[in-house]
């Protein structure tokens, strides 16, 4: 395994240099960061306000779960600086929207990019931060059939980008970041345990947060970096991501369009461990503070640090088909369902989550249900997308 993470470091660093000559992200970058009112304004938005906080980087903050974790960290006196790149993988609005949200929290969002080393060591040349939340990443598992560099852009080269200047720091943050359920792949052992094999992977983004789980281990390992990975379950809520089945289904059924819904083999209903964001906040806030501190000093290991891995999910898995029927009441609208067999686009079958292990180290218990979370869900839509004013969907 550490052989194998140092290879998938040394293939990075090539596509990093390769990169350094593309100017794909230079609009990010001309003018954007920089200068004493800048400065200015990330410490205002890293300063502590609680006694024992931290002052933490959250990468990828006005993404759906970065922007509830930003919030929450805020909500409780700890210093947040966000850092997001406002791609197009999904319309920007909504994450501008996002950005407004923070903004009006007193919470600075950074545009840039992950792999912009020059702008990650300024951000730490200003704050010392104690902790790194990384969220940012190239989401989904079918999109990655459409534009697979996106993947190692941001889910490899990005992370190591983030790890080398985290790993330079002094002192070194502790860093819990983002891995998914997705790594058990084609794994029929249910429920999922972090302890079960991840060597399966059915799409390329499992594939990159498991190569994440390498890498982060061997900086762990080499670096004296606390690491904590996270592998969340189906994340749903208010500000979700639209490509998600849950915003897309509702988007759909009120536009009066048809539904997809996939079924497996032998005609078997798909399901999924769906976990509200509320639920998920509380797993990530949890990580954060039982996360321990890094051993090293300016890149060099003075000890052992935390490498720890825990999944975050609900432990209820329900049917595809049943959360149609959960949105059409909530909606008061029926579906149009277009029933077909799952394509190999690296979907798998189910999702369940063992959180055990959470529930252990740091208390994890979700306590919100897919009726109750769907119905949180919906009301936020109505509002959001100005159904609310339209009759029958009060």
């Amino acid at each position: 395994m550490f052989l194998w993470a140092l290879f998938l470091i040394a293939l990075t660093a090539s596509y990093l240099s390769f990169q350094s000559f593309v100017d794909s992200g230079s609009r990010y970058f001309s003018a954007s960061w920089g200068g004493i009112q800048w400065e200015k304004q990330v410490r205002n938005s890293a300063q502590i306000h609680r006694s024992g906080g931290m002052s933490v980087l959250v990468t990828g903050a006005a993404g759906f779960v970065g922007t509830h974790v930003s919030l929450a960290l805020k909500k409780r006196g700890d210093g947040v600086v966000g850092l997001d790149n406002f791609n197009n993988y999904y319309d920007p609005s909504l994450k501008k929207a996002r950005k407004s949200l923070l903004n009006s929290h007193g919470i600075l969002v950074v545009e840039g990019d992950l792999n912009d080393a020059k702008l990650l060591a300024k951000l730490f040349d200003v704050v010392a931060f104690t902790h790194v939340m990384h969220l940012a990443a190239q989401a989904g598992v079918r999109y990655a059939m459409e534009n697979p560099n996106s993947y190692v852009h941001s889910n490899i080269a990005g992370l190591v980008t983030l790890l080398e200047i985290c790993k330079s720091a002094n002192p070194q943050p502790a860093v819990v970041w983002a891995s998914s359920s997705s790594v058990y792949g084609l794994n029929e052992k249910v429920p999922f345990s972090e302890a079960d094999r991840t060597d399966q992977p059915a799409s390329l983004y499992a594939a990159t947060k498991k190569a994440g789980e390498e890498i982060t281990h061997t900086y762990n390992h080499i670096y004296g970096l606390s690491i904590t990975g996270l592998r969340f379950f189906t994340v749903y809520g208010p500000w979700g991501r639209p490509d998600m089945a849950y915003f897309s289904f509702t988007r759909n059924i009120l536009q009066g369009k048809p539904i997809t819904i996939y079924r497996g083999k032998n005609r078997v209903d798909l399901a999924r461990d769906f976990t509200y964001i509320d639920d998920i906040v509380k797993g990530c806030l949890g990580s954060l503070d039982t996360s321990g501190k890094s051993t090293g000093s300016g890149g060099k290991k003075k000890g052992n640090a935390p490498y720890r891995i825990f999944n975050l999910g609900n432990t209820s898995p329900v049917k595809v088909p049943e959360l149609v029927n959960i949105l059409e009441r909530h909606l008061k609208v029926k579906a149009k369902r277009n029933i077909v067999d799952m394509p190999g686009n690296g979907d798998v079958p189910f999702t369940h989550a063992n959180i055990s292990l959470a529930q252990r180290e740091f208390g994890y218990k979700p306590t919100t249900d897919l009726q109750t979370g769907l119905k949180k869900f919906v009301r936020w839509y109505l509002s959001y997308y100005g159904y609310n004013n339209r009759k029958g969907l009060q």
